[in-house]
């Protein structure tokens, strides 16, 4: 399960990467993550201090730190 959090967490930070801020649900999409496997891997990167996510009218926005 690790092993799956982490590569999925490396999907999530690509995407950030080549496409900036991004709001959780374009990210899900670009990812093609289920809601548990998405929030996992933005936990996984919020522990290593990697992503900041801000919440804007309702909407939660990721991007790198």
């Amino acid at each position: 399960m690790i092993e799956k959090i982490g590569i999925n967490a490396g999907k999530v930070w690509t995407i950030l990467d080549e496409k900036g801020r991004q709001n959780v649900k374009e990210v899900k999409k670009a990812a093609k993550l289920t809601d548990k496997d998405l929030y996992a891997a933005i936990g996984w990167l919020a522990r290593e201090g990697k992503v900041v996510m801000e919440e804007v009218e309702k909407e939660i926005y990721i991007s790198l730190s």
